[in-house]
């Protein structure tokens, strides 16, 4: 009994030790994770860099690897976050809205910016998601900075950092494309700048910002840097090591005028004038470069991340959809412009490193939107794809509307595969626009191209969780979107037939990469499925500031460090 007993007394002892050292050890971690927050709190990221990279697929990363250097993408990702599942979950998947959600945390159904271009049912007209008459240009005396973020509805993470710090924050947006620096930089912003090309090739701005061009910009434009590309596109590579991509020679890429076949080596000086002179660099890789150039001025004649507040530059590198369009998925013009889109970000990470300070900041870097593969090459390679004839369809649609209705005025707009339907004529022929629209649906599915079909009732009171109807139903605006949405089949799409586009709500334009790198993060990787809507809270959390005020998504844990 007494052996029982003693070591009764030893297990009890045991256990109570164990305790205390497990209690200890949980007191230890609570304090290494108090101090590293308090340490995120007061002394947060000097500068925070958003990348976005339009039109670039998640295998973009995976097909190219090979081709990578250790110190562009292969070092976001060797010492950052990966997000390999990463998603819009939401349609249309365009340039304006893609920026619009990264940055505001939220969908189209939140911010608004519901397409690059739409129909406004009020106005009877179409708009542009930044464009803003009331504005004047800035820098050029064309119409080209008439444009403002006043179509968005919701603060940006940019607007929250301004507002945190009572405006003694810098945000400075730049992207060759208009509405990729606008939207990025909010409402807030100190500046936006984009690329006016043709005869110009200028960094321009908006009133919205600035009343004259700020004088290191009036220099930096005067210096005419742009003309440095003004070259020869070769391959960056040995043709023979493009084995990723398909043939040079296929007819369904597109070529520039001046041009008998979509081959390399592309003569730019050649077909500079037939091609609009500095606008041919957009759909080169050399506009990426141009872009980076003025990012990395702004950031040395801005100061950014020179003191203890913390700053914002956001980029987009917009040439990557430009050469997409025109080449398509397969094309080595895709691959070599991401082969120097690689190099560009190892000049970038050089720069912050010397000018910031390692350790000092921190990098995200996404896609505002994916994009499908040629139809044609699709079909060629035996798979389900083709075309959408929108002017066909809608000839048969008012052969409907005639037969049905009496009148073939009842449509008044077909925008972002949406139809808009005139609700003042339906009232007077005392029509109920659900039962309209359920008769138009039946109809449309009829039609070749058209898979599925959704009602505005349908979006608005449809408690959706998952599949195509969820995506659609974050991205249908109850003031802004259409009477009925459209959804080609997979692999199809309206476009001609070299080169191709994006919109649609399948995986191949949702899925897209996410990396965080830099101060605040932890090094891994995350398969669980995340969405472009969480972005913004992560950051939100990260840098200790409030969320977008109409911000949907959910901080990113794992990217936390």
């Amino acid at each position: 009994m007494r052996i029982h007993f003693c070591r009764l007394n030893a297990i009890v002892l045991t256990l109570f030790l164990g305790g205390f050292i497990s209690l200890e050890a949980q007191v230890n971690n609570r304090e290494r994770e108090d101090s590293r927050t308090a340490d995120t709190f007061e002394n947060p990221p000097r500068l925070v860099v958003g990348i976005v990279v339009d039109q670039m697929r998640y295998d973009y990363l995976t097909r190219f690897w090979d081709h990578y250097g250790k110190k562009g993408f292969k070092r976001l990702i060797g010492d950052g976050f990966l997000s390999k599942n990463h998603h819009f979950g939401y349609a249309p998947t365009s340039t304006g809205p893609g920026h619009a959600s990264v940055y505001t945390g939220t969908t189209p159904s939140g911010h608004g910016i519901i397409g690059n271009n739409w129909y406004d049912k009020y106005s009877d007209s179409g708009v542009y998601c930044v464009g803003d008459t009331s504005q004047t240009s800035v820098g050029t005396t064309s119409n080209a900075g008439q444009h403002s973020p006043h179509r968005l509805m919701t603060t940006t993470i940019t607007d929250q950092l301004r507002l945190h710090y009572q405006m003694r924050s810098k945000v400075i947006s730049v992207a060759i494309k208009d509405r990729g620096a606008v939207l990025p930089g909010g409402h807030t912003a100190n500046a936006a700048y984009w690329f006016e090309g043709g005869a110009a090739g200028d960094w321009i701005s908006s009133s919205h910002y600035m009343d004259d061009l700020p004088s290191w910009v009036q220099q930096y434009n005067a210096s005419n840097p742009a003309e440095r590309y003004k070259q020869v596109w070769k391959l960056s590579h040995k043709p023979e090591t493009y084995v990723e991509s398909g043939p040079d020679n296929v007819p369904y890429e597109g070529v520039f005028s001046g041009e008998t076949s979509p081959v390399f080596p592309h003569d730019l000086p050649a077909l500079w004038a037939a091609n609009g002179g500095y606008d041919l660099l957009k759909a080169t890789p050399f506009g990426n470069s141009l872009t980076l150039d003025f990012a990395l001025e702004a950031l040395e004649k801005e100061a950014l991340g020179a003191d203890e507040i913390t700053d914002f530059l956001a980029i987009s590198f917009s040439s990557t959809d430009y050469v997409g369009h025109k080449y398509g998925v397969n094309s080595k013009e895709v691959q070599d412009t991401y082969i120097r889109l690689d190099e560009d970000l190892e000049r970038l990470l050089k720069e912050l490193d010397r000018s910031v300070g390692e350790g000092a900041y921190t990098v995200f870097l996404t896609a505002d939107h994916g994009v499908s593969p040629v139809p044609a090459y699709l079909s060629e390679a035996g798979i389900p794809a083709g075309y959408l004839y929108k002017n066909k369809m809608r000839e048969r649609l008012e052969e409907f509307m005639s037969f049905t209705y009496g009148t073939t005025d009842l449509l008044k707009a077909f925008s972002n595969n949406q139809l808009f339907l005139d609700h003042d004529l339906m009232r007077n022929l005392e029509l109920d626009p659900e039962y309209v629209g359920a008769q138009f649906a039946e109809e449309l599915l009829k039609y070749e191209g058209i898979y599925k079909v959704y009602t505005s009732g349908q979006m608005r009171d449809g408690s959706f969780t998952e599949g195509i109807e969820a995506v659609l139903k974050n991205g249908y605006n109850q003031k802004r979107s259409g009477d009925l949405i459209l959804v080609p089949p997979p692999a199809h799409i309206d476009y001609s037939q070299t080169g191709t586009t994006h919109g649609s709500p399948y995986i191949y334009d949702t899925h897209v990469p996410l990396i965080f790198y830099g101060k605040g993060v932890a090094r891994g990787s995350t398969v669980r499925k995340t969405y472009i809507r969480d972005i913004a809270p992560t950051l939100a959390v990260m840098l200790g500031i409030a969320f977008p005020n109409g911000s949907t998504g959910t901080p990113i844990a794992e990217v936390l460090e």
